[in-house]
């Protein structure tokens, strides 16, 4: 049996739900009443304007009185929110909401209002039963089944639409906490940061001073120098040695963490809620590549992996301008931390034993149309091909083949490279070459 489309499932719910009202026989009164609802819904954005609507409803068009009590989820009952009477809101029910959907009490017709069972984890609550309030109507002794059918209909329709609001109301919520957060961020975290700077400049003098201190003691040529001060030296050197390289490294991690928190935490992504773009003229090579290749160097050597440098063919001058420094900085890093997981010895035609990673560019012409060419940008590494079923959903979120499940990683890396360089203007891709994996990229020249 062929699967049904979506256009082919609406259709058959459409004829479905024509035959459900020819049946439900509604009035001229009840079909406009519906309508009005649904007009007047979309009218009114605040909650209390809303309520009231809902009942007026039966008010304006068949005399009934009503009341509406909607979930208070700080407790978990239904406090009264509207009424035609002259009762306060706050009035608490004298009845459960009815097991059946709708009950009679007293003199009135409660009915349950409930939400979309679909999205009911999308409520910043939880609502036993799925019951999100209780409409009132009274009297109720000349209500017969057909009136009755309608207000079940109605509490329905009211029941959808609270649900929508309460999920817009949490999602604004979740928006103004978002834009807090970020201030918090900028406040807390990218700004005191700079102090680092600071400290590492500080460190960087001293250690300038220890340097020269050792060059003095070095020269040093007065009484008494013997073996034991020139043991002195040398410790004194190998510490200097220690000390300026643990600096460098201070300095590289400092500069990768304050350009990616800067990038991320960006205000203005919160703002369009999207990753936006701050381009700027750069030389990838020196300003993206190689600081991330620096940062990964000593976890390449660590796995027996060389590194091949294969940026050739543009001239060093040659500058990009529509580049985030930032964002496509974290797409190398991407790529070197992937490299590092999965790069594993291939042999090669003559017979050696392999293990590396290159990176290039080259340039491709009238990629993007004629007169615009692309330059494509790649880190290549060693190993077993992808498998040909996998090849096309690399890049989708959440993804990860079949060679990835023992490997630490979530599959949000690639999807993350194939986003920021969408937003470039260029695409990503990938393509299983001789001895190995090349995940690649082309950007407008």
């Amino acid at each position: 049996m062929l699967q049904m489309t979506s256009l082919e499932h609406i259709l058959e719910r459409i004829e479905a739900k024509k035959a459900d009202y020819e049946a439900y026989n509604f009035t001229y009164a009840e079909s406009t009443a519906f309508k009005t609802f649904f007009d007047l819904a979309q009218e009114y954005d605040y909650f209390e304007d809303f309520y009231s609507l809902c009942v007026a409803i039966p008010k304006g068009f068949f005399g009934l009185e009503a009341r509406l009590y909607v979930i208070d989820p700080a407790v978990g009952d239904f406090p009264m929110v509207a009424s035609t009477g002259e009762e306060k809101p706050g009035l608490r029910p004298p009845f459960a909401p009815p097991q059946d959907g709708h009950a009679y009490y007293s003199d009135s017709l409660v009915l349950s209002i409930k939400g979309k069972k679909i999205l009911l984890d999308q409520l910043p609550f939880q609502a036993r039963d799925n019951v999100l309030g209780l409409l009132e109507i009274h009297p109720a002794s000349g209500l017969d089944a057909h009136k009755e059918l309608f207000f079940e209909k109605f509490a329905n329709r009211i029941g959808f639409n609270i649900h929508n609001r309460f999920i817009v109301e949490k999602n604004i919520e979740h928006l103004k906490f978002i834009r807090s957060l970020v201030s918090d961020i900028e406040h807390n975290i990218i700004v005191p940061n700079m102090v680092y700077k600071l400290y590492l400049r500080n460190l960087k003098g001293l250690i300038s001073k220890n340097l020269d201190i050792e060059k003095r003691f070095a020269e040093y040529e007065g009484v008494g120098k013997d073996e034991e001060l020139s043991a002195m030296i040398q410790e004194m050197s190998e510490i200097n040695h220690y000390l300026t390289a643990e600096l460098g490294n201070l300095e590289k991690h400092y500069s990768n963490m304050s350009l990616f928190l800067e990038t991320l935490l960006r205000r203005s992504h919160f703002d369009k809620g999207r990753l936006t773009l701050r381009t700027k003229p750069c030389r990838m090579k020196e300003d993206v590549v190689q600081p991330q290749l620096e940062r990964y160097a000593s976890q390449f050597r660590d796995m027996g992996i060389t590194v091949a440098d294969r940026f050739s063919g543009i001239p060093e001058g040659d500058i990009i301008t529509v580049v985030d420094v930032g964002l496509m900085a974290q797409v190398y890093a991407n790529l070197f931390s992937n490299a590092v997981k999965y790069t594993e010895e291939v042999t090669d035609g003559s017979g050696q034993k392999k293990k590396y990673i290159s990176y290039g560019r080259q340039i491709i012409r009238d990629y993007f149309g004629p007169g615009m060419d692309g330059i494509k940008y790649n880190v290549f590494s060693t190993g077993p091909h992808i498998k040909p079923e996998d090849r096309d959903k690399v890049y989708e979120d959440g993804f990860r083949g079949a060679n990835a499940k023992s490997r630490p990683g979530t599959g949000h890396g690639l999807a993350f490279i194939k986003n920021i360089i969408e937003l470039h203007g260029g695409m990503a891709g990938y393509e299983a070459t001789p001895l190995g994996n090349n995940f690649y990229f082309i950007l407008h020249k």
